[in-house]
């Protein structure tokens, strides 16, 4: 069959891919593709390639490869796939996929990669729910309030409601009114276990699933995306007050703090950046009065680092910091309020606030051009009071073009940024993408939120591939994870979803945001030029920042050498 085609194409006097001139069109194509992949972002990274990385490089591709046909491809043809819309293909919507994902050689691996720094998560959006909630129950004296009466399944998605400690604990047998009745007070406080066991639409398991789903964005709102970012964002900031009434009491939070470092720690991650938006009350152990400020919260904060990096799990994590955040849609007197709070805290806990930024919707918030005279009032206060707290803003998380959203881009460009969060629209302007790499400015990219949060349907339609192309720096972070729905924390998700849906990401690509992560961490307080010149030396440099980028190489070439030695089926150089 196949000489009877040769044949019939040299009767019709079709070219031979063996002609000499179609040989020549090819190794022309071929030399373009090559000249395009140098102006890649890991272009440089390559060239460092020790022979046993190339390995695993090489490795992982065929895995990737083989899992592309064997695991994503299954049903395509079936009829009764598509009925059952079940139909997997790599880069598939996240919630469609992280069953699968998780039971893949891939993830097998990825979830010991060294994965160097966290730079772009929300300290609140990242405990386990499901954990929360039972410390909420395990906790002595927590009680459960609403501002109405909760008396149908709408009351109970949508009325705020919060959890607080109460050192004298009232119930029905004191009078309280139930809060699933008409004559319930609103924001009276009831007994959690009071109002579980007495939850009418399943007592205390419905209770719980009641309280997770005011806690997570679902499957099925992140799926809507004809609903808009807007509808999403709604459903979504709607968990943080449900969440930090739970989480900021003490005895809760230096269990759920203490489970999530020995997770991000297990993850590979050593060190991370938290952003904390700081506009919630926290309590003390026992105490029925919140703290007026946030210097107890922070004692915690770095009394538990310490504590974890003592132990076994935590003997090769290296930090924790917090880029202290307020919310952008707030007013001037608000914000101001906020960026004095800030200053105090860092002189007070000098290695702990590394960085300043404003959070929350950029489309339905102030954008930065509204608030650069306080921008710039923050920066004389911080000079006049002898301290470093540079920028991270976060910029461009948004479809807009042109409109004073997108705009956030420029000005966290001329403002001073380090990072820039998220940057999604990042990848339509040709002119601030040569900035940011003149500048040196790390983008923060976070794939499975963006589309969680419907910027991106999938993977596939993410702008990730755009920087990369482009060479401009970025690394991968998780930002929510739990609000996210990802069941876990640390950055394996994130990772995998770039390995499996970007044919252009391999291992290297990987390794490479890996090290991006590694020279913008904000492991020390340094000056603008500082930074500057430590972000450009790298791995050369002399100083913490290049010891910790040896360091993760180190890690990095003996995690190859098991990836070659386990997975040595797939070597085909043996």
């Amino acid at each position: 069959m196949g000489e009877n085609n040769t044949n019939w194409e040299l009767e019709e006097g079709i070219p031979q891919f063996e002609d000499p001139f179609i040989q020549q069109y090819l190794k022309g194509r071929d030399a373009l593709v090559a000249e395009e992949q140098k102006r890649r972002h890991d272009a440089n990274f390559r060239k460092t390639l020790s022979p046993i990385a190339a390995r695993a490089c090489k490795i992982i591709s065929q895995i990737r490869a083989r899992e592309q046909h064997e695991v994503w491809t299954t049903g395509l043809d079936d009829a009764a796939a598509h009925q059952s819309d079940e139909i997997f293909y790599p880069g598939v919507m996240f919630h469609h996929a992280k069953g699968r994902m998780e039971k893949t050689k891939l993830w097998q691996i990825l979830e010991k990669m060294p994965k160097g720094s966290l730079l772009h998560a929300h300290m609140d959006a990242m405990f386990d729910i499901d954990f929360l909630i039972d410390q909420a129950f395990s906790t002595p004296n927590i009680h459960f309030a609403a501002e109405k009466p909760l008396l149908t399944a709408k009351d109970c998605e949508e009325t705020p409601i919060f959890f607080q400690f109460s050192s004298q604990s009232l119930g029905a047998s004191d009078g309280i009114p139930s809060i699933w009745s008409e004559s319930y007070q609103p924001s009276s406080l009831i007994p959690i276990q009071t109002a579980a066991s007495s939850f009418p639409r399943g007592g205390e398991a419905g209770f719980r699933e009641m309280i997770r789903s005011r806690c997570i964005i679902m499957p099925e709102h992140s799926y809507n995306h004809y609903h808009g970012v807007d509808a999403i964002w709604a459903i979504f900031t709607k968990t943080f007050p449900v969440i930090n009434s739970i989480l900021n009491y003490e005895p809760i939070f230096r269990t759920c703090f203490r489970r999530m470092l020995g997770q991000l720690a297990a993850d590979g991650i050593r060190y991370i950046e938290f952003r904390i938006a700081f506009v919630f009350q926290y309590r003390k152990e026992g105490s029925d009065t919140p703290e007026e400020d946030y210097y107890e919260f922070c004692r915690v904060v770095e009394e538990e680092v310490e504590r974890f990096k003592s132990t076994d799990e935590g003997k090769n994590f290296y930090e924790a910091r917090i880029i202290w955040t307020t919310i952008r849609r707030f007013s001037n007197a608000q914000i101001i309020h906020s960026m004095k709070q800030c200053i105090e805290t860092k002189l007070n806990f000098p290695d702990l606030i590394c960085g300043f930024d404003l959070v929350g919707q950029e489309d339905l918030g102030r954008p930065l051009v509204d608030m650069i005279p306080l921008l710039f009032w923050f920066r004389k206060q911080c000079a006049e009071e002898e301290v470093d707290i540079p920028f991270f803003f976060h910029a461009g998380e948004c479809l807009g073009d042109g409109d004073v959203t997108d705009h956030n881009l420029f000005d966290a460009i001329l403002l001073g940024t380090r990072r820039i969060g998220h940057g999604f629209s990042l990848y339509k302007h040709p002119l601030l993408i040569d900035l940011v790499k003149e500048k040196k400015i790390l983008v923060e990219c976070c794939p499975i939120s963006n589309e969680i949060l419907r910027l991106a349907s999938s993977i596939k339609t993410h702008p990730l591939p755009a920087l990369l192309s482009r060479g401009v720096p970025v690394s991968l972070c998780n930002d929510d994870p739990a609000i996210l729905g990802h069941g876990r924390n640390g950055l394996t998700h994130d990772f995998w979803q770039a390995l499996q849906g970007l044919q252009n990401v391999d291992l290297a690509g990987l390794a490479m945001m890996v090290q991006n992560s590694i020279r913008w961490s904000c492991y020390e307080d340094l000056s603008t030029a500082e930074w500057k010149a430590d972000v450009g030396e790298g791995i050369v440099g002399e100083g913490l920042k290049a010891t910790r980028l040896r360091e993760w190489c180190s890690d990095f070439e003996k995690f190859c050498e098991w990836v070659v030695l386990e997975y040595a089926e797939f070597d085909e150089a043996d």
